[in-house]
């Protein structure tokens, strides 16, 4: 078949049309045809050659039911399954793109590594709030651990050290990997349910925000950032003995704090006539402060 007999072909694919779910979606994927490995190197030679992006899209839609086969593979994640063959197509498209037919491999070889990998970094950055994996070690701990547990229970020592001789990794490593992947995600505000015992578990039920309302927030900060300017403004209208004083007793830190003596002896006054100083500096700030409030 020629080229353009195959591009006419899945331009009539059965993925024309809106699609109102996934199951809808299954279903009209596994209609498209599948091409031969003559009929794929014809495709794959004319997007190569000559840079047809139908060809490519043929070449895509005759994949796609590899991709859900693929992804299936990944349910036991959690993660929606529409979303890991979305991102299995992103996959499968870069390998169409980079793909060369003179290298005498089927796409379906030469894909599964790029859909796979996509499919991984989807599942990394999703699976947990918590990162579960992040070296390369990780990730290869990650993916295969499931896999390699022979029951639904803990690991034993003598299991838990064949699979970190298999994988390459510590035997801590697969205890911690363990550890992770078996616990499980709260909601901060859990959905309402008949048993107020479960609800108490949810952060939302103990962890106060008394500070949360925005508003507040602005209004307590406007006030602070007034009372600052208004201070400085009653500051600078004190002498300047007396706001000498004043940062000397009280602006200064435990070790350069000045006593009575001290400020006397600067001043060649009495210890009493610095207290009387500053007490009346500190009347004065207290009555500008309140009238500017």
């Amino acid at each position: 078949m020629t080229a353009n007999a195959l591009i006419a072909r899945y331009s009539d694919a059965a993925l024309s049309g809106p699609l109102g779910s996934l199951d809808a979606y299954l279903e009209r994927v596994s209609r498209v045809p599948v091409v031969s490995r003559e009929e794929e190197q014809t495709l794959a030679r004319r997007f190569r050659d000559e840079g047809d992006v139908e060809a490519a899209r043929a070449l895509v839609l005759s994949h796609l039911r590899f991709v859900v086969h693929i992804a299936r593979g990944y349910t036991g994640y959690g993660l929606p399954v529409g979303d890991l063959v979305q991102e299995g197509n992103v996959g499968l498209m870069k390998a169409v793109k980079r793909f060369d037919p003179a290298l005498g491999v089927r796409l379906v070889s030469f894909a599964v590594h790029w859909i796979r990998a996509e499919i991984h970094e989807y599942v990394l950055r999703n699976w947990r709030l918590l990162k579960v994996a992040t070296t390369k070690a990780q990730r290869k701990l990650f993916f295969n651990l499931r896999r390699m547990k022979k029951n639904l229970g803990w690991l034993s020592a003598d299991e838990t050290a064949i699979v970190a001789r298999e994988l390459g990794v510590e035997p801590s490593e697969v205890t911690e990997m363990e550890r992770r992947l078996s616990a499980r995600d709260i909601a901060f505000d859990a959905s309402p349910t008949d048993s107020e015992d479960e609800d108490a578990h949810n952060p939302a039920a103990y962890l106060p925000a008394p500070d949360a309302d925005p508003a507040q927030q602005v209004e307590d900060a406007e006030w602070e950032d007034a009372s600052h300017a208004g201070l400085a403004r009653a500051v600078a209208s004190l002498d300047a003995r007396s706001r000498d004083i004043l940062a000397s007793r009280w602006m200064a830190g435990d070790a350069e704090k000045a006593t009575l003596h001290d400020l006397a002896a600067k001043y060649g006054v009495s210890a009493e006539r610095i207290r009387q100083l500053e007490a009346n500096a500190i009347k004065k700030l207290r009555t500008l402060m309140l009238e500017t409030a």
